[in-house]
């Protein structure tokens, strides 16, 4: 079976398999299949940024175009030994697991191929599909735990010099696991705040760490809010993974655009500095807003029009 255990697959990812030309990275935590796939992408040595040895696809387009990921993967690349195909957002398409079987079968010699998955369950075609090739690897990706979350910690502080104790090293556990990218994020938010300094106190990490270890709708509304499409795409993902109707969330951003539109109209209307608008704003309920209040007091007044709505609004429209 060409499958590694979730705790080898880092141990594979510092030394791959030369003879592997598709590679499978798949689970629930997709902040950790994100990092994986870069850390491999890395170990490839190829550019990325050009476009005759990578070429990236949506699992979508591969989909909607039978032939495509073959004809990309029989491509000679022009300028490098190999061409690197990286195709994201992959799942329960039949196309892109029958194209992959075939390949699989057949190995391209001049291209690797990668595919981000979300969580994809024993006997799922395009799982299934890899396992069973000896030129492909399926590499599981699950929340972290335990060691996982400590190897993460001493990662990022030691880069900085930093050192924690056992119990700071506890209470900082409690808060992540939830997601590896949120997880990352709060460590290098932290190693910041505690720059200069030779330990990581409890102090520090109950006044610098929010709980990443759960999921909230509050992060995937900010994201849209402030325009991070490749946030919201990471909070999103692990919302719905865990239940979570997709209304709640296109609810909570009604909401706070229609708060915003108010409070936009209050500026425009009587003259109102922004921080004045929003230091006056007082949500009807907590159902309307209070969890966008309670952070405002530590993100500070904001623009109410922010420019990378436009981006966001290209990439999802």
């Amino acid at each position: 079976m060409a499958q590694k255990k979730a705790h080898e697959v880092d141990s594979w990812l510092r030394r791959p398999d030369p003879n592997i030309r598709i590679v499978l990275i798949y689970g629930p935590d997709r902040g950790l299949v994100s990092e994986r796939a870069k850390a491999f992408v890395a170990s490839t040595g190829l550019n990325t940024d050009d476009p005759f040895s990578s070429v990236r696809l949506d699992a979508g387009e591969v989909e909607a175009a039978p032939g495509r990921l073959s004809d990309e993967a029989g491509t000679v690349p022009m300028f490098s030994d190999q061409r690197l195909i990286w195709i994201k957002g992959a799942g329960a398409q039949k196309q892109l697991a029958d194209e992959v079987k075939f390949l699989a079968a057949s190995p391209p010699r001049d291209s690797i191929i990668l595919i981000e998955a979300g969580d994809l369950k024993k006997g799922v075609a395009l799982r299934s599909a890899v396992e069973s090739a000896s030129a492909a690897m399926a590499l599981p990706c699950y929340a972290d735990e335990g060691r996982s979350i400590d190897a993460v910690i001493d990662e990022v502080l030691a880069r900085d010099g930093l050192t924690i104790g056992m119990e700071g090293r506890q209470a900082l556990r409690a808060n992540l696991g939830g997601d590896r990218l949120a997880t990352r994020s709060e460590i290098e938010k932290l190693a910041l705040y505690c720059h200069g300094a030779r330990e990581v106190t409890v102090d520090d990490i109950n006044l610098m760490t929010g709980d990443v270890s759960v999921l909230s709708l509050d992060n995937a509304i900010d994201a849209v809010l402030s325009g991070h499409a490749a946030v919201f795409d990471t909070a999103f993902a692990r919302l719905i993974s865990s239940g979570t109707n997709p209304f709640l969330v296109l609810a909570g951003a009604m909401r706070q655009f229609q708060a915003l539109s108010l409070m936009r109209n209050e500026m425009d209307s009587a003259g109102k500095a922004p921080g004045a608008v929003v230091a006056s704003a007082r949500p009807r309920s907590s159902s309307q807003g209070g969890s966008w209040w309670k952070r405002r007091c530590s993100a500070g007044p904001r623009p109410l029009c922010h420019g990378r709505s436009r981006d966001f609004r290209r990439q999802y429209s």
